[in-house]
């Protein structure tokens, strides 16, 4: 989905402001310039290229929401038919925030557009932030010119909404991202469990961050202090280099690379990876420039406070840097064949 390609056709806003006391729903849709235009397209975009993405599946039997957008779609689609689905949204969503206090107050922007020959609904949950601006009174005596808090500002183009939905109207597939937010005592994804009543694989990120914690765990049981910087630093650039190269993470290869005849290694970190319902076979592809870019340097840290950072060519090359091991197992780091250094 590229944002240039993006064509909003329908735009509607609804206030769920629980101090209100009830959801200000709005009648008629938005009528909206080219800069808001703009503005739903960048947060529409940011929701279809963040790794942070998830791609879910309604639990169609159970699912209201699901009800109220095959309704909509099955009635083709029309201004009158869209503005009433979008309030039976805002209603349904109002009535979860209402009732748990920890879920942000926020306006709730509905928007039908059009990518690549489909149609898609946008819920864009847009949570209020409190800043500052001014405000102008005037009295007999002139006028008085103040600043003050205000608490409705919505999210900037570049900031990140907590819960956001694009909805694929021809096969319902769900594009989702959320936070957990406390309810009944426990911390849950609201959005997805109670509003929208779907499920689905992890994101992108959540499934690098999890194989990496796994491989780190795996390599501290089994590695002492010397060894598992080296296979740490390896992994890494293993991981760099697969993307690099091909634009995704292999796990079985990557374990393959990063426990060479060990497969009791291995089998260790398939079992963390199946607590989390990841196969075997399983292969992650970032979208995100965000994701990948940890993966292009190596953060060091010694106990003595000194902070390096290495890029991963520089590391896997020789002949910038290199790690001598000495016999009472101290590490020492010789940055070679520098011509010029800036002190920042």
């Amino acid at each position: 989905m590229e944002k240039g390609e993006i064509r909003l056709r329908n735009v509607i806003v609804h206030i769920l402001d629980s101090t209100v006391g009830m959801p200000v729903l709005s009648d008629t849709l938005l009528e909206y310039g080219s800069d808001f235009g703009d503005f739903l397209r960048e947060h529409i975009y940011r929701v279809a290229a963040t790794d942070d993405r998830k791609t879910c599946r309604f639990h169609r039997e159970e699912s209201e929401v699901y009800r109220q957008l095959q309704a909509f779609a099955e009635a083709g689609m029309s201004d009158e038919m869209f503005v009433e689905t979008s309030r039976r949204l805002a209603e349904r969503l109002y009535g979860i925030m209402n009732k748990n206090i920890e879920i942000p107050q926020a306006d709730f922007v509905v928007a039908l557009f059009e990518t690549d020959g489909e149609k898609y609904l946008a819920l864009l949950k847009m949570d209020y932030r409190t800043s500052y601006t001014h405000q102008t009174q005037s009295d007999a005596f002139g006028n008085t010119n103040e600043i003050i808090k205000f608490r409705a500002i919505l999210p900037t183009e570049t900031q990140k909404l907590s819960e956001a939905a694009l909805i694929s109207l021809s096969d319902y597939t769900i594009f989702l991202t959320e936070k957990k937010y406390e309810v009944n005592g426990t911390k849950i994804n609201y959005f997805s469990k109670l509003f929208l009543n779907c499920s689905g694989a992890l994101s992108p990120k959540s499934q690098l961050s999890i194989v990496t914690r796994a491989i780190d765990t795996v390599q501290k049981k089994y590695f002492n202090d010397g060894e598992q910087f080296e296979v740490q630093m390896e992994t890494k650039q293993i991981i760099h280099e697969q993307l690099a190269e091909t634009g995704a993470v292999d796990v079985p290869f990557v374990l393959d690379q990063v426990f060479r005849e060990k497969e009791e290694y291995k089998e260790e970190v398939q079992e963390k990876l199946e607590k989390y319902k990841m196969g075997t076979d399983v292969r992650i592809e970032p979208q995100s420039e965000h994701t990948t870019r940890k993966f292009e340097k190596q953060h060091l840290t010694t106990d003595t406070g000194v902070e390096i950072k290495i890029p991963m060519e520089q590391y896997r090359d020789g002949e910038h840097i290199e790690f001598i091991t000495s016999p009472d197992g101290s590490i020492s780091i010789l940055i070679k064949n520098v011509g010029h250094i800036d002190a920042r």
